[in-house]
C-alpha cells in the first residue's frame, strides 16, 4: 500500500465491508445498540451544559411586580380603606468577564462536548469491530460444520468399503473397527459445532440489541481472502481519525482552559447590579415621576489571603495538564502500535493461509492414494486412517487460517479509526 492512496480508515463501514448480510447486521446494531444510544444522549446533555455555562458571560435581567390590597377596620384609626399598593421593577446583574473566567469555563464545556462526540464515535468503531468479528467467527463455524458433514459422508463410504472387504475375508475385522472409530469421531463433532453455532448466534443477537435467535448470513461458507492492496494512509490522517486520539486531545484542550480559569481567580471580580421600578396606590399615579425608583450597585472583590488555595488550584491544573500531555502521547503511540500489529498480522496470516492451502491439497491427494492402495490390497487400513485424520485436521486449520486473515482486515480498519462514519 502507498501513502498517497486514500486510507482504508477513511471508508465508511458499508464501503469497507460489502457483504449485504453483514451490512444489514451493522445497520441494525447502530440503530438498536444501547451503548450508541447512551453515547448520543450524553452529547445532548453536554450541549445543554454548554448553554448553561455560556450564560454566565451575559447580563442577567429579571422583571417582577407586586400588589397589595387590604380592607382596614375603622377601629384602627384614620386609614383609608380599602388599602391598595402596586409596583413593577426591572433588575439587572452582570459580572464583566475582564479576565476571561467565564469564557474559559465555556471553553472547558465545549471541549467536553467535543469529547462526548468522539466518545460516541469510539462506541461506533468498537461496535462495528465487534459485529464484524462475531459474524466472521460465525461464518467460520458454519464452514467447519460443512467440512465435518462432508467428512462424515466420506467416512461412511469408507466404512461401507471396509465392511465389504471384511465380509469377503479380504480384510481383518480390525480394519472395520478402525473405520467405525474414524466415522464416529467425525459424527461426534457435528452436535458440538451446532452448539457453538447456536451460542455464537445468541452472542451476536445481543450485540444487535435483539433477543437470542438465528442470524441471517451469506450462503457461501467459504471466507473470501482479504483484498491484496489495503491502503493505510499517512500517520497525520490517523491522528485526525482515531476517536481515542481525539478524545485525548479534547481532554488536553479542556485542561488548558482549566489553567486559564485558575489564573483568573487571582484577579479582582466586579459585580454590577441595578434595579428600576415604579409603584403607587392607583393606576393613575403608578407611572408618575414621583413613583420611580432607580438604583445601581458596583461591588469589587479581590482575593488577598486564601492560605495558598489559589496557587494550589493553579498548580493542580498545570500538573493535570502535564499528565494529559503524557496520556496524549501514550494514546498516539498505542494507535501506531495497533496499526503496526495489524499490518504484521495481515502479512503473516496471508502467508499462513497460503501454506495451509498447500497442506490441504497435499493431504487430499494422500487420502486418495491411500484409499486406492488399500482397495488394491497394497497397504493396511492404518494408512487410510492416518491420512484421513490429517486431512480433516488440515481442513479445519485452513478455516481457522482463513478466519484469522479475514479478521486482520477488521483489526486494521478499527486501528485506523474506521467505522464511525
Amino acid at each position: 500500500a502507498t501513502n498517497t492512496q486514500a486510507s482504508l480508515g477513511d471508508k465508511t463501514w458499508p464501503e469497507a465491508f460489502q457483504e449485504p448480510e453483514l451490512q444489514a447486521l451493522i445497520k441494525e446494531a447502530m440503530g438498536n445498540s444501547f451503548d450508541v444510544r447512551i453515547a448520543a444522549q450524553r452529547i445532548l446533555e453536554q450541549q445543554a451544559q454548554v448553554k448553561v455555562t455560556r450564560a454566565g458571560q451575559f447580563p442577567q435581567i429579571t422583571a417582577g411586580g407586586n400588589g397589595i390590597g387590604a380592607d382596614i377596620p375603622s377601629s384602627l384609626g384614620n386609614i383609608s380603606s380599602p388599602l391598595a399598593f402596586g409596583g413593577l421593577n426591572l433588575g439587572i446583574s452582570w459580572v464583566p468577564d475582564f479576565w476571561g473566567l467565564y469564557r474559559k469555563q465555556t471553553d472547558v464545556q465545549r471541549a467536553k462536548l467535543l469529547n462526548q462526540v468522539w466518545a460516541e464515535r469510539a462506541v461506533r468503531v468498537t461496535l462495528v469491530q465487534q459485529i464484524t468479528t462475531s459474524y466472521l467467527q460465525l461464518r467460520a463455524l458454519d464452514r467447519e460444520l460443512e467440512i465435518t458433514k462432508q467428512t462424515v459422508k466420506a467416512r461412511e463410504e469408507s466404512l461401507k468399503l471396509t465392511s465389504t472387504l471384511t465380509n469377503a475375508g479380504s480384510a481383518p475385522l480390525s480394519d472395520q473397527r478402525q473405520a467405525e472409530q474414524l466415522l464416529y469421531t467425525a459424527t461426534a463433532q457435528v452436535p458440538q459445532l451446532e452448539q457453538q453455532i447456536a451460542q455464537q448466534e445468541n452472542s451476536l443477537s445481543i450485540l444487535l440489541g435483539r433477543n437470542p435467535g438465528p442470524i441471517a448470513r451469506h450462503a457461501d461458507n467459504v471466507l473470501a481472502p482479504r483484498p491484496q492492496d489495503v491502503p493505510v494512509g499517512m500517520p497525520s490522517q490517523l491522528l485526525e481519525r482515531r476517536p481515542d486520539i481525539q478524545e485525548a486531545e479534547t481532554q488536553l484542550i479542556a485542561a488548558n482552559a482549566q489553567i486559564g480559569i485558575a489564573r483568573a481567580q487571582f484577579f479582582p471580580q466586579l459585580t454590577i447590579t441595578g434595579s428600576a421600578g415604579v409603584g403607587g396606590d392607583s393606576l393613575s399615579n403608578i407611572f408618575s415621576t414621583d413613583s420611580r425608583t432607580i438604583y445601581g450597585i458596583g461591588q469589587l472583590s479581590q482575593p488577598l489571603f486564601m492560605g495558598g488555595k489559589l496557587r494550589g488550584q493553579l498548580q493542580l491544573s498545570q500538573e493535570q495538564q502535564k499528565e494529559l500531555i503524557i496520556s496524549y502521547q501514550q494514546t498516539i503511540a498505542g494507535a501506531l502500535r495497533d496499526v503496526s500489529n495489524a499490518l504484521i498480522a495481515m502479512n503473516k496470516t496471508k502467508a499462513s493461509r497460503e501454506q495451509q492451502q498447500k497442506l490441504v491439497a497435499s493431504a487430499e491427494d494422500s487420502v486418495r492414494l491411500a484409499r486406492m492402495r488399500y482397495q488394491g490390497g497394497s497397504t493396511a487400513y492404518l494408512e487410510v486412517l492416518t491420512n484421513d485424520t490429517n486431512l480433516y485436521n488440515a481442513q479445519l486449520n485452513l478455516v481457522t487460517a482463513q478466519q484469522n486473515e479475514a479478521l486482520t482486515l477488521v483489526q486494521l480498519y478499527a486501528a485506523l479509526g474506521g467505522g464511525w462514519k
